[in-house]
């Protein structure tokens, strides 16, 4: 499908400038004019998997855009894999790839992290993903970067009929971040949800920004995406759903909710449906607001500080989104991470 531009960190005229409709909210040669100086290897972390390490499953891990181990898999099984993104660079840039295939009635839990522990690094990093007939896959990623760090992935999937694919992406922004999914929809049965969550203080950004290509009928997409600014942080939303001549029956919907909590905070979003079949259901929904008044002065009139109170309604807020997760146990994980930031 490729609607969104690939980059190469090699080539700086593969940076995409606000002048590319798809990146006008995040001007990436702004902060990179030329290509970075590549990333040294580095050592994979001694203490400690990842933040996903108690649920267990193989672990892929890339230190710095080299593997450690594989970067292509192939599950034909019921599998977990904690993939792991470390950054451990400073000033230079770093690429990685990873293709996986899921075979067709396989199961997939893909726990996906991105830990930065440098500074003022560039990071590409790109995965594959094919979900084949009946096959089922749920990814969780979970971002902790620094705030002078450049992030970027870009996922492409394909949903073949009858296929499930289950997305959370919980973001802490970067100084510039972005995480685009791309999704190539076969329809038949088959069903995709995308949900996102980002939480922004300082003057952090993420972009989050995907595009579904609804190509045949009776496909089902469901979106939900909720975030939080505060301070001088900024939070970018950009959600595509194309149905392609034929995609009858397509059942799509999209929404974006967000709270900004800083008089210098930021929020642009852009929900988009591009709809060129017949006979279809397809609605999309996006709000920017701060926390209620009447609640906050609810909670303070039964004692509780004004900051626990803000506290508590943001959490009640985005937690609708960790709720979505259906696996039990990533969804301790991203709750827990959550509730460590508010």
């Amino acid at each position: 499908m490729n609607a969104l531009p690939l980059i190469d960190l090699k080539d700086a005229s593969s940076f995409p400038s606000r002048r590319v409709e798809a990146w006008k909210y995040s001007d990436l040669r702004k902060y990179l004019r030329e290509a970075p100086t590549p990333s040294p290897s580095a050592e994979v972390p001694v203490a400690g998997g990842g933040p996903f390490e108690t649920l267990g499953g193989e672990a892929m891990v890339f230190v710095n855009g080299r593997a450690v181990g594989v970067n292509t898999l192939v599950v034909s099984g019921q599998q977990t894999v904690r993939l792991r993104f470390i950054s451990k660079a400073e000033a230079t840039g770093h690429a990685a790839a990873v293709r996986i295939s899921v075979r067709a009635g396989a199961k997939l839990l893909l726990l996906e992290t991105h830990e930065g522990e440098g500074s003022a690094y560039v990071a590409h990093n790109r995965l594959d993903l094919d979900v084949a007939r009946g096959a089922e896959v749920t990814r969780i990623v979970l971002t902790d970067e620094p705030e002078d760090a450049i992030s970027i992935t870009q996922a492409q999937a394909r949903v073949e009929p009858g296929g499930r694919y289950r997305q959370t992406i919980v973001s802490s922004g970067a100084k510039l971040q972005r995480l685009e999914t791309e999704v190539t929809h076969r329809g038949e049965g088959a069903d995709v949800r995308l949900d996102g969550l980002y939480l922004l203080s300082d003057a952090r950004q993420t972009d989050l920004t995907t595009v579904v290509d609804h190509v045949a009928a009776d496909g089902q997409t469901s979106q939900l995406t909720k975030g939080v600014v505060r301070d001088t942080a900024r939070g970018v939303f950009q959600g595509r759903i194309v149905v392609e001549r034929g995609a009858d029956g397509t059942d799509a919907r999209m929404g974006h909710h967000a709270l900004i909590l800083g008089e210098r905070a930021e929020v642009d979003a852009k929900p988009e449906l591009v709809i060129y079949a017949d006979d279809v259901q397809c609605a999309h929904g996006n709000t920017v607001g701060n926390l209620d008044p009447a609640a906050l002065f609810y909670l303070q009139q039964r004692g509780i500080p004004a900051d626990e109170a803000r506290a508590l309604l943001t959490e009640a807020f985005l937690v609708e989104v960790v709720d979505r997760i259906e696996h039990d146990g990533a969804k301790e994980v991203v709750r827990e991470w959550l509730t460590a930031r508010l």
